[in-house]
């Protein structure tokens, strides 16, 4: 009797073993994997870039958009996510992404690799990056001085000759250069305009330079000037980078308003100003900004302006150190509501350019660029 017993529960015992072999057996041939069948993704690498990133816009050209590159080993599909939230599964690992709260701000997104077997692996990143709260970011004229004949581009730029005289001797500022458009005092080289000041007896003065504007060719209402530029060395020197009014003909200075984007003294390295002139203030304008800006004749420098309805800022490798705002404006305040044109030039001596020493010689302003973007 208990040899039956004993019998019947080995019996029992292997009629289970065999049952939960064959679903074992079964829930493999489902497709569900074991241990040794997952497969996760490995050696995830993401690179990120902005739209328009370069040295000197290293959070962007202010579009806000990001490009996402992202590669891993076993991955068949990838995912980017924002704020809880996927922005796109797709096959290439190539998400772009435009953020839109305006300024400069970090955000946090995450990148997803999924295997075969649909095991994730996961990196979070961080992109910084400007969105431009005037909304420049459609670049309408440019030049970048890559022409091949040392000339500059008939078709952007005239020159202003002479002295000044013999209505505006020294230019209104008692300035000692005379202007011309020979290449000793500029050209277009190795793609850069060059103007040189330098110290030489002409036309009855004792230095000469150059002074090169846009007027009758292109001017401008609002938008995001960009001059990408290296300022001469020297005592003496007054580089400028600056606008006047188109109206000037017609209603003389400063009634057409005048936009000093850069000016420097070469008597004081690395001081950097701005000002604006209009009828309520001008000469000795006290609306005006200084910055100091290291190595100015050794190393490029990005000056800017940001000019809306509203306001005029100002920036030196985007940087803002300056904001002309009016709170009523007239006439008399704002006639930044018409067009301007650009100039550049090397001034000598001055109201602002102070003395030159006898021991200068020449000095060049090297520009890379000049951009504007609406």
């Amino acid at each position: 009797m208990e040899n039956n017993k004993i019998r019947t529960v080995i019996s029992n015992i292997t009629i289970w073993m065999l049952f939960l072999g064959t679903a074992i057996a079964c829930s493999k041939e489902q497709g569900s994997p074991t241990e040794e069948e997952v497969v996760y993704p490995t050696n995830l690498k993401v690179d990120i870039s902005l739209a328009g990133q370069d040295d000197y816009h290293p959070y962007g050209d202010g579009t806000g958009v990001a490009i996402f590159n992202v590669s891993a080993d076993n991955a068949i599909k990838y995912e980017l996510t924002y704020n809880n939230t996927t922005i796109e599964t797709n096959t290439e690992g190539y998400f772009e992404y435009q953020f839109k709260k305006e300024g400069l701000d970090e955000y946090k997104v995450e990148v997803i690799a999924y295997s075969e077997t649909n095991h994730a692996a996961k990196q979070q990143e961080t992109v910084t990056i400007h969105v431009n709260e005037n909304g420049f970011s459609e670049l309408v004229w440019s030049d970048d001085f890559d022409g091949g004949s040392g000339r500059l581009d008939a078709s952007k730029w005239n020159y202003d000759l002479g002295d000044g005289c013999p209505s505006l001797c020294g230019w209104g500022n008692g300035e000692q250069q005379y202007y011309t458009d020979r290449s000793d005092n500029v050209k277009v080289e190795d793609g850069f305009l060059k103007i040189t000041a330098k110290k030489e007896t002409y036309e009855g003065k004792s230095y000469t330079s150059a002074r090169i504007k846009t007027q009758g060719k292109f001017s401008f209402t609002y938008g995001k000037l960009e001059i990408l530029a290296k300022l001469p060395n020297g005592g003496g020197t007054w580089p400028a980078l600056w606008m006047l009014g188109e109206n000037i003909s017609s209603v003389g200075w400063p009634q057409c308003g005048e936009i000093d984007i850069m000016e420097h003294r070469g008597n004081y390295p690395g001081q950097v100003s701005c000002a604006l002139h209009t009828e309520s203030s001008y000469g000795n304008t006290n609306n005006k900004g200084e910055v100091k800006v290291d190595n100015v004749s050794g190393e490029f420098h990005l000056y800017a302006i940001e000019w809306t309805e509203e306001k005029i800022d100002f920036y030196v490798d985007n940087k803002l150190f300056y904001t002309y705002q009016p709170s009523t404006k007239t006439e008399a305040s704002w006639p930044f509501n018409k067009n301007q044109f650009i100039i550049l030039n090397i001034a000598m001596g001055g109201t602002l350019g102070g003395e030159i020493p006898s021991s200068f010689n020449e000095a060049e302003m090297v520009v890379d660029y000049v951009k504007l973007y609406q």
